[in-house]
């Protein structure tokens, strides 16, 4: 273990400490992800994991044990235990970020937004012999036409988002302990007039962790998992869920990233060759000629290609459009870098970025030349030996 690193493990219900040097050897490094949980995966021999907590359970044990890696005095990832395996004296343990809780647990609520409300009509059954005015009525007054149809009231989707969060955390032992933050990102929910609600249905069964995912996806948005000790408890960690306005992180002109200064190494520089398309069609809620579709394009000189992407979740002509653009951003782009491993400089300290982040890469690439293209920073994984990858995405493909 690097000096200043230590991993703890705490009992998931309720919180508390079972050991301060869990002795846990990666085998996947720590990583952190941009609107996902994250994980890290890692051994321990001898027979370490089957040693008993004060609770009289295993100190490791699978959806019942959080662990963290402490860097320095600062908690720089945490996580559940999701799976173990033995082979003889050794055990192998993956752990995931807390966000991953909601997958599998299904929504055992209802929630709709911009509901088409049909108002009452004071005058139905008035009218029997259908001549057009009101029965039994001295003199003759006409049936007025029936009261139109209106939207109803609308969700914000982070109060979506947090709703779904409150659901999952109010069952009986689905407390994880993650805050989610309190603001509204100013979009609503379904259409204004009530021709397109979003609903959310229990007899739908509908999974909590796919529709926050769907959520995330079509508004679309950001959100970041962090967990940091409570400033008024030592031992308390606190856990938290970013939400973006929509995104999070910002353009770094005070960061700096070129070859032969802090980045050591660089993944294989990619095109998009058969990702490339131009062109989507987004197909949606509905079966057959009902069936919703959008089509959207971004001809740039090249030869028409078109990629259809499928999504039953989607019902509203904007929310058609929006995937099919995002679809369109991360497949008409040039050259772009997958990852690169840096190394603590006074470029960019250790720590200096966020996820999320947009970062200038300057890297030279053989048959290309020089690349100088911003790229935004969507995970990375800290390294004992004192490296960090960072996984990038180019900013431009990004469509918000």
């Amino acid at each position: 273990m690097a000096t200043g690193w230590r991993f703890i493990a705490q009992r998931a219900l309720p919180e508390t400490i079972l050991d301060w040097e869990v002795p846990f050897t990666l085998s996947a490094n720590p990583k952190r992800d941009l609107s996902g949980p994250g994980s890290m995966a890692g051994t321990i021999e001898p027979e370490y994991a089957r040693m008993i907590g004060p609770d009289g359970k295993p100190i490791l044990q699978e959806w019942g044990t959080k662990l963290y890696l402490e860097v320095e005095g600062h908690i720089r990832w945490g996580g559940i235990v999701t799976k173990t395996a033995y082979d003889g004296p050794k055990a192998s343990i993956q752990c995931e970020g807390f966000s991953c809780y909601p997958q599998g647990i299904p929504y055992e609520s209802y929630m709709i937004s911009g509901a088409l409300i049909a108002p009452k009509d004071p005058y139905a059954g008035q009218d029997k012999n259908h001549d057009g005015w009101v029965d039994g009525k001295k003199g003759k007054q006409r049936v007025p036409p029936p009261p139109k149809p209106y939207g109803g009231p609308r969700i914000d989707t982070y109060d979506a988002f947090r709703n779904i969060w409150n659901h999952v955390q109010s069952r009986p032992y689905g407390n994880i302990g993650l805050k989610i933050d309190t603001h509204d990102l100013g979009e609503k929910l379904g259409a204004a007039d009530g021709s397109d609600p979003w609903e959310l249905a229990w007899w739908d069964n509908p999974d909590c962790g796919q529709a926050l995912d769907t959520l995330t996806r079509t508004t679309p948005f950001d959100w970041v998992e962090t967990h940091a000790w409570a400033a008024a408890d030592g031992n308390a960690i606190d856990h938290r869920l970013m939400l973006g306005k929509p995104r999070l992180g910002r353009k770094r002109n005070d960061l700096r990233f070129a070859q032969g200064e802090n980045i050591m190494a660089i993944a294989k520089p990619e095109g998009m060759g058969d990702d490339y398309a131009n062109e989507a069609v987004v197909l949606g809620k509905g079966e057959g000629r009902k069936m919703k579709r959008a089509q959207v394009h971004r001809y740039d000189g090249r030869l028409r290609r078109v990629t259809t992407v499928t999504d039953k979740t989607l019902a509203s002509d904007k929310a058609l459009r929006t995937r099919g653009e995002r679809e369109l951003a991360g497949r008409t782009q040039a050259l772009q870098i997958p990852a690169i491993q840096i190394v603590d400089h006074p470029n960019a300290r250790f720590g200096s970025w966020a996820l999320g982040d947009d970062i200038r890469i300057q890297v030279h690439v053989p048959w290309v030349g020089d690349v100088d293209v911003w790229h935004r920073i969507v995970s990375d994984e800290i390294s004992a030996d004192g490296t960090v990858v960072l996984t990038l995405k180019r900013s431009d493909s990004f469509h918000y």
